[in-house]
């Protein structure tokens, strides 16, 4: 196996070399050491090696080139034999290995201490934020199979904008048109989809399409969203030290985001106990609140809502009569196996009997064509009030 069009055998003779020495790495240190190993020395071998051992120190070391890939939005590595990327399309073979898992787990151990993290086998998972906004999860080997695993989620370099999300397929004109209605109207609305399905890139484009009067203060437990606006203020979370002090929840910043003055309260992702506090902000006057959810489709919204407020000790019921009273719509994306994401569904939350459901309002097949639901009506009301 090769890293970086580099043979294994070659890296790790001119490693040792520079171990044993204490020798700083630089191309004069790396030719000596090939020489030593009686190995041929040409300016361009030279350059591959020193520059394959820097990655190796630096960054994300081998996996520094597919992070610089356009359009990369995704790096998952599966052990020291499977690295994959996705460019938008789906997953597919990056052509890159690693020697073997202990070169993934120290990646993964460097990786994490850039983040002020500790991961190690008392620790043998992390979830953080690299200082260049890359998003990076890693579990260690003998828990995870077939070895170590690092997911590494890109930042987009560049907010995409509704029309841009239109070019690419994933809303049509007719949807785009209404979701700048929804934003226009300031309907509190939640943005649901599975994991990669683009809910944080939609939720970008719309808060980008704001009135510039207005003040958005977001809340993430992992900073994403950069809405293209004039007055933004973000909050971020922050785990627990090595010590394991100094931790701020997502459900602490939404209390202190209600201090901010904001015209628009927004969560990056709702995940936990900070829903509880979201659905009370969004039932006191803050218009226009947003935020993202995971979930399977539009319908199991409320479900999911009243799981993670039950488990933050709300009732259920509780739970989706404030749903129902903050949030007016769901818009749900979809990511087939094989596609592009796009917006499959805008649904209207409403009480039914005893229960809070959401009602499809339009629909949009493959082709981005729109279907009226059973809620349209219901829909339009919204947006003339």
């Amino acid at each position: 196996m090769t890293m970086l069009g580099v043979p294994d055998d070659v890296l790790a003779a001119v490693r040792d070399h520079l171990a044993r020495d204490g020798s700083q790495l630089s191309p004069q240190r790396v030719a000596q050491a090939l020489r030593e190993d009686g190995r041929p020395v040409g300016d361009a071998t030279v350059l591959a090696v020193h520059d394959a051992l820097r990655r190796d120190v630096h960054g994300a070391g081998p996996l520094e080139p597919l992070l610089a890939l356009p359009g990369v939005t995704d790096v998952l590595v599966n052990g020291a034999g499977q690295v994959w990327l996705d460019r938008g399309d789906g997953l597919e073979p990056a052509g890159l290995s690693f020697p073997d898992d202990e070169s993934v787990r120290r990646l993964a151990q460097r990786l994490a201490a850039a983040g002020g993290r500790r991961l190690d086998d008392a620790s043998p998972y992390v979830d953080l934020r690299l200082p260049d906004g890359t998003r990076f999860h890693a579990v260690l080997a003998p828990i995870a199979r077939p070895g170590t695993v690092l997911s590494l989620r890109i930042p987009r370099r560049r907010v995409f904008s509704l029309d841009d999300l239109r070019a690419a397929g994933a809303v049509g004109d007719e949807g785009a048109a209404l979701l700048g209605r929804i934003v226009a109207r300031r309907l509190a609305f939640l943005v649901s989809g599975g994991t990669g399905s683009g809910k944080t890139t939609l939720l970008n484009a719309l808060l980008s399409l704001c009135d510039t009067g207005d003040r958005l203060v977001l809340v993430e437990d992992s900073s994403e969203l950069r809405p293209d606006h004039p007055h933004v203020v973000a909050l971020e979370a922050r785990p627990p030290n090595i010590e394991g002090s100094g931790e701020v929840t997502v459900r602490t910043l939404v209390r202190q985001a209600l201090r901010m003055r904001p015209d628009r309260l927004v969560v990056g992702e709702v995940r936990g106990a900070e829903v509880v506090d979201l659905l009370a902000a969004m039932n006191t006057g803050h218009e226009g609140g947003c935020g993202t959810l995971h979930a399977n489709s539009a319908v199991d919204v409320p479900n999911r809502v009243a799981s993670l407020a039950m488990a933050a000790g709300l009732p259920r019921e509780a739970a989706l009569g404030q749903l129902e009273s903050a949030v007016d719509l769901v818009v749900h994306l979809h990511r087939p196996a094989r596609g592009r994401r796009r917006v499959r569904d805008v649904g209207v939350i409403r009480r039914e009997g005893p229960e809070v459901v959401v009602t499809p309002a339009v629909t949009f097949d493959d082709r981005l064509q729109v279907s009226a639901g059973p809620a349209f009506d219901r829909l339009e009301e919204l947006l003339a009030r």
